[in-house]
């Protein structure tokens, strides 16, 4: 099964731009699952998936920012 890529899009974070890209797969039943890759640093990636490309869109807006300010706030309390 492959992925077709539908869109790309950048999340401006604070300082940061982070890039999306928004895929869509066919599953073996004919349905349709969408993911977006968001690319935090050189292998550093995070993949999200839903039934819907707007539902993705939504979460992606939320758990990005969620996602890199938890990872400032554990590096802060490892020093």
């Amino acid at each position: 099964m492959f992925r077709t890529l539908l869109k790309t899009e950048a999340l401006a974070i604070e300082d940061r731009t982070f890039p999306i890209r928004y895929f869509e797969l066919r599953t073996l039943r004919g349905a349709r699952r969408y993911s977006a890759e968001i690319l935090l640093g050189p292998g550093d990636r995070i993949i999200l998936d839903d039934d819907s490309v707007t539902n993705l869109e939504a979460r992606t807006a939320c758990l990005v920012p969620a996602t890199l300010y938890s990872r400032m706030l554990a590096g802060r309390t490892a020093a």
